[in-house]
């Protein structure tokens, strides 16, 4: 068997990136490489994104047009089993209590007000918002329309959606292939199929006026497979809401 020998004669640093923080690699002799420690400098044009912190002498904050403001629910610290979860794998929210509106925005001309009041538990989408911090806990404010649905209970096959958005029940993945050969956990192709558990009122027109949607509760649809945000239920079964625009076709 053929082998290949290291040795620092073979090695040009000319071509080995650089970056700020880190020193040059040593090669104190043939056959040995040693990487030193990088610093604890961080490289330039990485960001943490933290949330942005109201100060005490601010008493309330009061979202402006469409925006609402959100208290985050905070994030589970133990499984249900009672095992204490590090913080790289505490789930992180995606709901909490509506605590401020806005007044709402102009379609044409009709004046069409936030589809949720205070006191509601409402999802939202994963990604949408700006994180603050206001009176020791976080608040995120967004757009009414980044709101998925209104959950009153603690079971995801509640949700009320709300606009466009729709509920579905992920049908069940596949255990075999085709010649019969089991499938593990990793290998299985998630579904892109499922039935409609529960559709929001519908997107606002021109005038203001809700647009009913075409699907319907009980269909089984297919729609985009990377669309939308994921959730488990208490019965152990996959949900997922996602806007109408990503159901591609009705099954029947």
């Amino acid at each position: 068997m053929a082998t290949t020998q290291l040795t620092a004669s073979s090695i040009s640093t000319r071509n080995v990136a650089s970056f700020e923080g880190l020193r040059p690699i040593q090669f104190p002799c043939a056959g040995l490489v040693r990487i030193a420690n990088p610093t604890r400098r961080s490289f330039r044009g990485l960001l943490v994104k933290a949330a942005t912190v109201v100060a005490p002498k601010f008493t309330a904050i009061k979202p402006l047009g469409d925006r609402v403001l959100v208290k985050i629910k905070e994030s589970e610290e133990k499984s249900q089993g009672g095992i204490l979860l590090p913080t790289t794998a505490q789930t992180k929210p995606q709901g909490g209590e509506v605590v401020a509106v806005g007044e709402g925005k102009t379609i044409g001309k009709s004046q069409v007000e936030i589809s949720v009041t205070t006191g509601a538990q409402v999802v939202y989408s994963k990604y949408a918002g700006t994180e603050v911090e206001f009176n020791g806990t976080k608040h995120l404010i967004l757009k009414d329309d980044d709101i998925v649905g209104i959950l009153e209970t603690e079971d995801i096959k509640d949700l009320k959606p709300l606009n466009d958005r729709v509920l579905i029940k992920v049908a069940v993945a596949e255990e075999k292939t085709a010649g019969g050969l089991l499938l593990t956990e990793a290998t299985k192709e998630k579904p892109s199929i499922g039935t409609v558990i529960a559709v929001g009122p519908g997107p606002l027109g021109e005038e203001g006026k809700r647009k009913p949607l075409a699907i319907a509760p009980g269909n089984t649809v297919l729609y985009s497979k990377y669309a939308g945000n994921d959730f488990k239920g208490k019965d152990g079964s996959d949900y997922i809401t996602l806007r109408s625009s990503d159901v591609m076709a009705i099954l029947s």
